[in-house]
């Protein structure tokens, strides 16, 4: 049997000899941070979620939202993950970020944007751009707000496209009770969070990528302040106690999922309290995961495609009242607004599989994805939701005949759940299949 030493000095004289096309090239990233939140004396900043503000500007900045773009590269590969702080991303938004970063080898193939979905940022649709009905529930087209927000977002792709490092990556989960619930009456709860460790080849900590699934709503409609809410507090509370480390944050399949558990007198000190619970669970979690600087690394950009758009039928009855719209307009609203087809994007980092949803899938189809790739051989799998672009609430057919303020707010009808799962399985098993 051949001595550990002698096994050592045959395997580097291999090591010369072998053609360097042999051997994967070494996975690198790069990290860029940049503030997107308009200055409320300069701008009108309308804040999202919440119809009933009427398109009411902003009155003050309670915390900052941001972007924070992860730029990966393997020789000449890149693919860029872009967080941010905003209620949702509009198809104009993201080409307008396109148009502003070809310098960077970044395509459209290669890039995953993840809202938070903070229902204190910005308003959507005024960085619509097809946006033409001067709603102001539904918000109204501002193109200064659009052309400032894609400029910071380019900013922090760019600024993460200048430096790169070598990096580890590991990924663990941890079940967080109590921190969320579904809020349509169905007991169906997704209580997972997954944690993405990536450390420089010495074992420093670079980005901390947490997924968790909840809406931001502890702000409501009556708080007119920009604020990135809990997910802004979990964020920075963990680069607080990891030195070094940006954290990022994507939520999950959330759309009849709300926060819960979060204390205090206010809907800040409720936030606050949410995101440091939050943060301890990633805390306790981080130190367990193992990194390893060989990771396989796949993405993959497919075309998601849609069952004709639809004007729901609740729409009247629920989120039209909301939303301003009477019956002579709604064919003509989902006509210009609803795209006919979105993004799947999916993304793999060794054991962490990430599925962009371009809108707000309800739980349990969120679950029925994530089972079905950890069948597949996904340890990691997870639901990036609000991914890309945002299309409307997408549930399962029994929710959309149901009724209420979500089967109003979705444009393709009953069979919209079944179609986007079916597609997002089939994405992220061809990924795994990836050699």
């Amino acid at each position: 049997m051949l001595s550990r030493h002698l096994a050592k000095f045959i395997l580097a004289i291999l090591a010369f000899a072998l053609p360097a096309a042999s051997w994967p090239a070494a996975l690198e990233a790069g990290i860029g941070v940049a503030n997107i939140t308009p200055d409320t004396e300069k701008f009108q900043v309308p804040l999202g979620g919440y119809g009933e503000r009427m398109n009411k500007p902003a009155v003050g900045i309670h915390d900052y939202t941001m972007a924070k773009a992860l730029i990966f590269r393997q020789g000449d590969k890149k693919y860029a993950l872009v967080t941010l702080d905003l209620v949702g991303i509009p198809r104009s938004l993201r080409d307008q970020v396109l148009a502003r970063i070809k310098d960077t080898g970044i395509t459209s193939d290669t890039l995953m944007l993840a809202a938070s979905h903070t229902h204190a940022s910005v308003e959507m649709n005024a960085l619509n751009s097809v946006n033409v009905f001067n709603i102001p529930q539904i918000g109204i087209f501002d193109q200064k707000l659009l052309d400032f927000t894609a400029d910071q977002i380019a900013q922090a792709i760019i600024q993460a496209n200048q430096k790169f490092v070598p990096i580890r990556v590991g990924t663990g989960s941890t079940k967080v009770e109590g921190l969320n619930r579904n809020r349509r009456g169905d007991p169906t709860v997704d209580p997972e969070m997954t944690v993405t460790r990536i450390d420089t080849l010495d074992g420093k900590p670079f980005v901390v990528f947490v997924n968790f699934t909840a809406h931001p709503t502890y702000v409501n409609e009556k708080i007119m302040e920009v604020s990135a809410e809990w997910p802004g507090y979990l964020q920075r509370e963990v680069e607080a106690f990891i030195d070094g480390a940006v954290c990022m944050y994507s939520n999950g399949a959330e759309g009849d999922t709300a926060p819960t558990g979060g204390r205090g007198p206010s809907a800040f000190a409720r936030c606050e309290d949410h995101g440091r619970k939050l943060a301890i669970a990633v805390l306790k979690l981080f130190p367990t995961i193992e990194t390893s600087p060989d990771v396989k690394f796949a993405y993959s950009m497919d075309t998601l495609k849609l069952p004709p758009r639809t004007p729901p039928p609740a729409l009247m009855q629920e989120a039209g009242v909301e939303y301003g719209l009477n019956p002579e307009m709604i064919k003509g609203f989902v006509d210009v607004m609803v795209p006919e087809s979105s993004y799947l994007g999916v993304l793999r980092l060794g054991d962490f599989v990430g599925v962009s949803i371009p809108g707000e899938l309800f739980s349990k189809l969120g679950l029925e994805i994530r089972a079905a790739l950890k069948d597949a051989g996904a340890t990691h799998p997870v639901v990036v939701g609000l991914g890309n672009e945002w299309i409307s609430y997408i549930m399962p057919p029994e929710e959309f005949t149901q009724g209420g303020y979500e089967p109003g707010v979705s444009f393709y009808g009953d069979q919209l759940g079944p179609r986007v799962v079916e597609q997002a399985i089939a994405a992220g098993k061809k990924i795994l299949a990836t050699k």
